[in-house]
C-alpha cells in the first residue's frame, strides 16, 4: 500500500526506496511558500530575470500597449519587469497565495499600478479574448500528473487570448534533463540554511520526482518535501500546443540563464521555449456557450409582502429604481436568458416549471417571505429541490447569521477581533461592570444594521443602560446582543469574488470617510447610513481606497480568504474590519451573499478595481458556473 506524505512538515522520513508514493496528489498546494523562494534562489537573481523578460519580448514582439497574461507568475518577476519596462497592462496569476502577495507587495513597493490574483490556471476567472499575450514561464508548466490537466492549462490560455494572440511557453529541456539530472545534492542556501535533494525518473521517464529536505543550522529540518514534473519534449509539446488550437507553433530554442549559485539550478537550469498564436479554430467550450445561452433565474424579494427591514415596511421607488439597475445590467451581458422570480408563495413551484434552467442566481438577501431570519430558507428550498444556485449554502448562511458564533471561529483560527460580552436577555447593566469603554451595542443576530444607531455607542455605564434599552426597543427583548469594545480607528471593508477552486478577485480594501461627520456623531456605518436618506451618515460619509500600510492590507486579504473557506462562503462575500487605536485591524463580521445593489459596498470595491456593475455581476455568475459545473469553462 503506497504511503503518502505532506508537502511541508518539521521532521525528516529519513532513507526512503522510492519517491513517488511520498509525492501529495496536489504538491504544488503547500510547496510555494517561503521555503521556495530560498531553495530557488534563481527565480530571485534580478539579473536573470531582466535577460528572459528582455528575450521574451522580442519573441513575442510585444508591444507597450499590449495587454498580457502573466500566467503561473509566482512572486511576480516578469509581469514586474514588464510594468517597469514600461507595459501597462500586465497582469499576474498564480495558485500560491504567498507568492501573490509577494508580488503585490514588490509592486507596491515600487509604485506600480498593476493587478494580480491568485488562481487555478486550468479555470482562468478572466472573460474569453482578454489579453494580447500569455506568457507561461520559469518552468510553470507540467505539474500536473496526468496529459488532460496539463492541456486543460494550454486551452485556457488559449481561451482568455484574442484572436492571433501570442503565448510563450518556457519549461524544461526534457531530453537535457533526463540525461543529466542530479540524483542527490546538497548546497548551502544562505549562512544558516541549506537543502539536501534527491531525484529520480519515472519508469517511462516521462516524470521527475524530486525531493528536498530543508535545514536551519539552528532551528534544524524546517521541511521534507516532495514534489513531481512532467517532462514533455518538443514533439509532446507541440501536440499538446496544436491540440489546445494554437498555430504557428515554433520551437526558439533552449535557453540555460547564468545562475550566480553555479550549484544546483535543477528544472531552472536548461529550459525550451515554445511560441504559438491562437487558431481561428473555435474551442468546444466557446462553440456550446454560443449556441445556447444560459438559463438563470434570479430570486429576489418578494415586493407583494411588507418588509419590516425597508424604510416604511414596504418596497419603495428606491428599491424598485435598484431592481431597475440590476436588471439593466444583467440585461447587458452576453449568452444569457434571464427569468426574474419574486412571488415566495410559489417560489419553487415557479422554478420548477422553468425548462431548461442552468441555475439560480439568488439575490433573495431580504429572506423567504422578507423575513431576514429565513435568509437561509431560500437556498434550502433550492436544495430539497434539488435545482443549484449562487452564494452561500444555508448552513453558512445560518452560522454567519449568528456574530458571537463568527467571533468564536475567529478566535480559533488566531484572526483578532474586538473585546465583547454576549449579553442574553435580560441582562443590565449591573451584570456589566467590568466592560471597558468605549463600547457599541449590537444584536448579536440581524442584517442591514437594524439596531445600530448612533445610540448603540455608550461611553459611560449611563450610556450604556440608555443604549441596551434602545437597541432592545428596535429588535425586541428576546433578543441576544453584543456589547462590543467599540474601535476608533478606520473603518474597513474587503469584497471576494470566486471560489478555492476556480481562484478569488479580491476586491480593493475600502474605508468609510467619517470626517464630514458632524463632530457630536458616532463614526459607525450603521442604520442611519442605509435606510435614513437626509441622515448625515447617508449625506456625508464617503466610501474610499483605504489608505493603511501594506501589512495591514495583507493580514486583512489573508484573513478574510481564510475566513471565507472556513465558513463555507461561496461564489462572493464581504468582510467587515476595524482599527483600533493602535492601528491594529480587528475583523467586525462576515457577510456571505452581501448586498448587489449597485451603490452598495461591494459596487464600490468593483468600481475601485476598475470592474462596472455589469463586470460585477458577470464575475459572480462566472464563479457560480464554475461551482456548480466544474470543468467547463465559461465564455465570459
Amino acid at each position: 500500500m503506497k504511503r503518502t506524505a505532506s508537502a511541508t512538515s518539521t521532521r525528516t522520513l529519513g532513507p526512503v526506496d522510492d519517491l513517488e508514493p511520498f509525492v501529495p496528489a496536489e504538491w504544488w498546494r503547500a510547496l510555494f511558500g517561503s521555503t521556495y523562494l530560498l531553495t530557488d534562489a534563481d527565480v530571485m537573481d534580478a539579473s536573470v530575470t531582466e535577460m528572459e523578460t528582455s528575450r521574451f519580448i522580442e519573441l513575442l514582439q510585444l508591444l507597450p500597449d499590449e495587454s498580457v497574461l502573466d500566467l503561473c507568475c509566482g512572486h511576480g518577476r516578469h509581469a514586474i519587469e514588464l510594468a517597469r519596462r514600461g507595459y501597462s497592462r500586465v497582469e499576474g496569476l498564480d495558485r500560491s497565495r504567498y507568492l501573490i502577495r509577494k508580488a503585490r507587495e514588490a509592486a507596491r513597493r515600487e509604485g506600480l499600478s498593476m493587478r494580480f490574483r491568485e488562481g487555478d490556471s486550468r479555470r482562468l476567472s478572466y472573460p474569453a479574448r482578454t489579453f494580447d499575450a500569455v506568457l507561461l514561464a520559469g518552468n510553470s508548466f507540467g505539474y500536473f500528473d496526468s496529459r488532460e490537466e496539463n492541456l486543460k492549462v494550454l486551452q485556457e490560455s488559449g481561451r482568455v487570448l484574442k484572436e492571433n494572440g501570442r503565448l510563450l511557453l518556457d519549461v524544461v529541456d526534457a531530453n537535457y534533463l533526463r540525461e543529466h539530472f542530479a540524483p542527490r545534492s546538497w548546497e548551502w542556501l544562505d549562512a544558516r540554511h541549506f537543502v539536501c535533494r534527491e531525484r529520480t525518473l519515472s519508469e517511462d521517464g516521462s516524470r521527475l520526482f524530486s525531493r528536498e529536505v530543508i535545514t536551519n543550522t539552528e532551528e534544524g529540518v524546517l521541511a521534507d518535501q516532495f514534489y513531481a514534473e512532467c517532462l514533455f519534449n518538443d514533439e509532446e509539446l507541440r501536440s499538446l500546443l496544436e491540440e489546445a488550437g494554437f498555430e504557428d507553433v515554433e520551437p526558439a530554442g533552449s535557453h540555460a540563464p547564468p545562475s550566480q549559485r553555479m550549484q544546483d539550478t535543477g528544472m531552472m537550469g536548461h529550459r525550451t521555449i515554445f511560441t504559438a498564436r491562437r487558431g481561428r479554430r473555435v474551442s468546444a467550450a466557446d462553440t456550446r456557450h454560443a449556441a445556447r445561452k444560459r438559463h438563470v433565474a434570479v430570486v429576489m424579494g418578494d415586493p407583494r409582502l411588507p418588509d419590516d427591514m425597508k424604510l416604511g415596511g414596504v418596497f419603495d421607488e428606491d428599491d424598485f429604481y435598484t431592481i431597475d439597475q440590476l436588471r439593466e445590467a444583467l440585461r447587458s451581458l452576453d449568452g444569457y436568458e434571464i427569468t426574474y422570480v419574486d412571488d415566495h408563495a410559489k417560489l419553487v413551484d415557479r422554478i420548477k416549471e422553468l425548462s431548461d434552467l442552468d441555475f439560480v442566481l439568488n439575490l433573495c438577501d431580504e429572506g423567504y417571505m422578507n423575513d431576514p431570519r429565513k435568509e437561509m430558507h431560500v437556498p434550502a428550498l433550492l436544495d430539497v429541490a434539488g435545482v443549484p444556485y449562487s452564494g452561500a449554502g444555508p448552513q453558512c448562511l445560518a452560522f454567519c447569521y449568528d456574530k458571537s458564533l463568527v467571533r468564536g471561529v475567529a478566535r480559533e483560527m488566531g484572526i483578532p477581533v474586538p473585546e465583547a460580552r454576549f449579553v442574553r436577555p435580560g441582562t443590565s447593566t449591573i451584570d456589566l461592570v467590568d466592560v471597558g469603554y468605549p463600547v457599541i451595542v449590537k444584536p448579536n443576530s440581524g442584517d442591514s444594521s437594524v439596531g445600530i444607531t448612533a445610540q448603540s455607542v455608550a461611553y459611560t455605564p449611563d450610556d450604556l443602560a440608555v443604549s441596551l434599552k434602545t437597541v432592545r426597543s428596535q429588535v425586541g427583548t428576546h433578543r441576544p446582543l453584543l456589547v462590543e469594545e467599540f474601535l476608533t480607528g478606520k473603518d474597513l471593508t474587503i469584497g471576494i469574488i470566486g471560489n478555492a477552486a476556480g481562484g478569488y478577485t479580491v476586491l480593493p480594501v475600502t474605508e468609510d470617510d467619517y470626517s464630514g461627520l458632524p463632530p457630536d456623531l458616532p463614526p459607525i456605518c450603521g442604520y442611519e447610513a442605509k435606510w435614513l436618506p437626509e441622515s448625515p451618515y447617508m449625506l456625508d460619509v464617503q466610501t474610499v481606497l483605504a489608505d493603511i500600510s501594506d501589512a495591514t492590507r495583507g493580514l486583512i486579504e489573508e484573513c478574510s480568504i481564510a475566513l471565507f473557506e472556513r465558513l463555507g462562503c461561496r461564489d462572493y462575500a464581504r468582510f467587515d474590519w476595524r482599527l483600533n487605536a493602535a492601528g491594529h485591524p480587528r475583523l467586525l463580521e462576515a457577510n456571505p451573499n452581501p448586498g448587489w445593489c449597485w451603490d452598495g459596498h461591494l459596487a464600490k470595491q468593483a468600481a475601485f478595481a476598475g470592474h462596472s456593475y455589469s463586470d460585477m455581476l458577470q464575475r459572480i455568475l462566472d464563479a457560480a458556473e464554475r461551482r456548480i459545473r466544474p470543468g467547463v469553462a465559461v465564455a465570459a
